[in-house]
C-alpha cells in the first residue's frame, strides 16, 4: 500500500495519476467539470496543510471525517485532467503501513491505539462497501522508490531552481501509454536477468496500479517536499530517470559493467538523503 501526506509528511514524494473527465461517472465527471473551471484551486502543500492540522487536536484526527471533495488539475492538449486527492482512502492505507515505518512507543504516542483501531474498523467497514477502491495518488517519504524512474524519462524532466519564498521544483510527467510501455519493457529485463527481489516486486505492483486508469490519462512524479533535503546544486545535477534507463538498458544488452555504474551513480546521489533520514 503506499504512503501518504496525511500521516507521513516530513519529505514526501509523490506519483500521481491525472484522468481526463471522461473516465468519471456522469455525476462524477459534472463535479470535476465544474471544479476545473474555478480559480483558487488549491495546492500541493494546501492538501499537505490540512494534514497536517488535522493531527495538531487531542486525540489527534489522523484520517479525516469525510473524503476530500479537492483534486489536482492540468489541461493537455486542450483535454483536462484531474488527480483526485482521496486523502481520506490515502489515511487510511498509511495507516496500514506506520507499524513499519515507526517503533511502538513511538506510534502509540503520536496516534494512540485506540484512535488507530478505531480508524482500521472504519476502514473495513468503508471498504466492504468499496471493494474496487484505488487511489489517484501515491506517496513516499525521504526517497523516490527506484520503481517509479522507470515510468518516466530524462527529456520529460522538468526541474525550476525556484526564487525567494517559492521553493525549487523537480517533476517527471509522461502519457498514461508511454509509462505502461517502459514498465513492460523494463520487466522483460528484469525478469531475464536479476533475481526476483524488491525492484521486480515494486515495478509489478505499480504497473498494476497503471492499468487501473484510463489510457489517455497523465502519469507525474514529483519530488515534493523532498527538495528541500538535497542541495540546489545536487537537485539540478540529479537526472535519476536517465541512470535507472541506462541501468536497465545496459541489463538488457549483458553490459554488467555499465549497469553497475548507473547503479553507483544512483547510490551515491541518494547517500546524502539517507544520511540525513538517519540523523532525524
Amino acid at each position: 500500500m503506499p504512503k501518504v501526506s496525511s500521516v507521513v509528511v516530513p519529505y514526501a514524494t509523490y506519483l500521481r495519476v491525472y484522468e481526463p473527465l471522461a473516465a468519471f461517472p456522469e455525476a462524477e465527471r459534472d463535479h470535476w467539470a465544474r471544479y476545473a473551471r474555478r480559480s483558487g484551486r488549491p495546492s500541493y502543500q494546501d492538501e499537505l496543510r490540512r494534514s497536517l492540522a488535522d493531527l495538531l487536536p487531542t486525540p489527534p484526527v489522523p484520517v479525516p471525517v469525510r473524503e476530500s471533495a479537492d483534486a489536482f488539475v492540468v489541461e493537455v492538449d486542450g483535454v483536462v485532467c484531474v488527480c483526485p486527492w482521496r486523502t481520506r482512502l490515502r489515511g487510511w492505507q498509511a495507516l496500514q503501513e506506520l507499524p513499519e515505518e515507526l517503533s511502538k512507543p513511538v506510534l502509540d504516542a503520536m496516534l494512540p491505539p485506540v484512535v488507530r483501531r478505531q480508524a482500521t474498523m472504519d476502514y473495513e467497514r468503508w471498504l466492504a462497501r468499496n471493494p474496487d477502491s484505488r487511489p489517484w495518488i501515491r506517496t513516499a517519504t525521504w526517497q523516490v522508490p527506484l520503481n517509479w524512474f522507470v515510468l518516466v524519462s530524462d527529456e520529460e524532466r522538468r526541474y525550476d531552481k525556484g526564487t525567494g519564498e517559492i521553493p525549487p521544483m523537480l517533476r517527471y510527467r509522461t502519457p498514461m501509454v508511454q509509462a505502461r510501455r517502459r514498465v513492460a519493457r523494463a520487466l522483460r529485463t528484469l525478469k531475464d536477468t536479476v533475481e526476483e527481489g524488491p525492484l521486480i516486486d515494486g515495478l509489478v505492483d505499480v504497473g498494476r496500479w497503471l492499468e487501473e486508469f484510463h489510457p489517455r490519462s497523465l502519469v507525474e512524479l514529483d519530488y515534493g517536499g523532498l527538495v528541500h533535503a538535497l542541495p540546489a546544486g545536487d537537485l539540478e545535477d540529479d537526472h535519476s530517470a536517465a541512470d535507472v534507463a541506462a541501468g536497465v538498458e545496459a541489463l538488457r544488452r549483458g553490459d554488467g559493467a555499465a549497469a553497475g555504474e548507473a547503479y553507483g551513480r544512483l547510490v551515491e546521489r541518494w547517500r546524502a538523503v539517507r544520511d540525513r533520514r538517519s540523523a532525524n
